[in-house]
């Protein structure tokens, strides 16, 4: 499961900046335009409120969890969800968590 993890997590990097790599082709960092797009009807603001929810729910999670579990590296997921998003971030957690379970399992 590990390289799994390893894989859904670039995958969850490459394909949404795949993306929205042509959007700043055309548009540059126009943030006013990029607001405009990201909320130019209903489905769009949904789709942005389900993301930022889950995002938040991830990054409590990622925290909460790692800091009890003692999970290494753990804030590279809280960095990757913050600047790339949940596709990246969710998949190098469990990445993270995966690969210190059989480190553990290893050394007993």
């Amino acid at each position: 499961m590990m390289k799994m993890y390893l894989l859904f997590s670039v995958l969850g990097a490459v394909i949404p900046f795949g993306a929205f790599l042509p959007w700043i082709i055309d548009n540059g960092l126009d943030l006013v335009s990029f607001y405009n797009a990201a909320t130019a009807n209903s489905i769009s603001i949904f789709a942005w409120l389900d993301v930022v929810i889950a995002a938040i729910a991830l990054l409590v999670f990622i925290v909460t969890d790692g800091r009890k579990n003692k999970i290494s590296h753990y804030w590279v997921a809280v960095f990757a969800t913050l600047t790339i998003g949940v596709s990246c971030g969710l998949p190098l957690y469990l990445y993270f968590k995966e690969k210190q379970r059989l480190v553990l399992k290893q050394a007993t």
